[in-house]
């Protein structure tokens, strides 16, 4: 049992390390004053990103920031509107083809919002000027803020605009208009899945983490990772070894678990990879036994989604 326990122990050391590792997605949002970026990001992820995530210059017009907990960084790239706006863009340029040259591909940036006032009803030079040049590098989505009413606009936006991926009307926050009606969020969802499916592979579970839109991106994460899962367990059935199939299952289950728990943005801490370990010492992993040794330190709401998961 003490080789068991010194196992386990190691494998709870390797799987913390796997979800330090998890990857990170990088976005950059640009836009001009008062387009709604920052009511964007913080509808789209989780945490308050734009309001309390700690930024540093990236370059003299774009800032990085980040939050604690979410594999998540957002350049928020400014300077649409100053008189310096084609050195900013080659400042811009320099950055993305800087971070592209890195070996790590969670330093790369991956794709691009940029954020268009339906309020306007124009496109900027500045704006095309931008939009070309982010899309030699990366995918780029042009995203129409505040929107209510598009009579034609976003039509207009494509036809200026060929080189973006997509072209989404958003309304973040729900508007409450002045004969009392209230006009909900529109098409997050939308953005959400298109950015999903443009970002590398090795981003998506990081993004589909980070997001807070749309909980489908989520289980269908968490089910390729139970499919991988139990195509390892299968592996093991085949060959049983007398006695041992615990021994080398366990291991899966808690990766499984803890992986899951990673996609769903949820919190990492040692008591939850405490309970998975101590109680997967006895040689499996109820749902009962969770749930008990979870109770207290508060792992219910966390352990009952992962169930959820699983049953789906």
């Amino acid at each position: 049992m003490d080789d068991f326990a010194s196992v386990l122990n190691d494998q709870l050391k390797q799987l913390k390390e796997a979800v330090r590792n998890r990857g990170r997605v990088n976005l950059l949002v640009a836009g001009k004053t008062g387009v709604g970026k920052s009511t964007l990001i913080n509808a789209v992820f989780q945490g308050n990103f734009a309001s309390t995530g700690q930024g540093r210059p990236a370059t003299r017009n774009t800032r990085r920031i980040k939050k604690k907990g979410v594999p998540l960084y957002i350049f928020d790239t400014r300077g649409l509107e100053l008189d310096r706006f084609l050195e900013s863009l080659e400042e811009l340029e320099e950055l993305i083809c800087g971070l592209a040259q890195s070996e790590d591909p969670n330093e790369h940036i991956h794709c691009a919002w940029l954020c268009i006032s339906e309020d306007g009803r124009r496109i900027e030079d500045a704006e095309i000027k931008l939009l070309n040049l982010l899309a030699k590098h990366i995918p780029v989505v042009a995203v129409i803020t505040k929107s209510r009413a598009d009579n034609g606009f976003r039509s207009e936006v494509q036809r200026l605009l060929p080189r973006a991926s997509n072209v989404i009307r958003v309304r973040a926050i729900p508007e409450l208009q002045d004969d009392g009606h209230v006009l909900g969020p529109v098409n997050l969802p939308d953005l959400v899945e298109w950015t999903m499916q443009v970002i590398p592979d090795g981003q998506k579970n990081a993004f589909a983490a980070a997001q807070r839109v749309t909980l489908r991106l989520k289980k269908e994460r968490a089910h390729l990772i139970v499919a991988s899962a139990t195509s390892a367990a299968a592996g093991i059935g085949a060959f049983p070894i007398p006695f041992a199939d615990a021994y080398l299952i366990v291991p899966i289950q808690i990766s499984m678990l803890a992986s899951i728990t990673a996609t769903f943005g949820l919190r990492m801490d040692t008591a939850f990879f405490t309970t998975l370990v101590s109680r997967a010492s006895s040689g499996s992993i109820s749902k009962r036994a969770l749930s008990k040794a979870a109770a207290g330190a508060a792992d219910l709401p966390r352990l009952a989604l992962i169930f959820r998961v699983l049953a789906q």
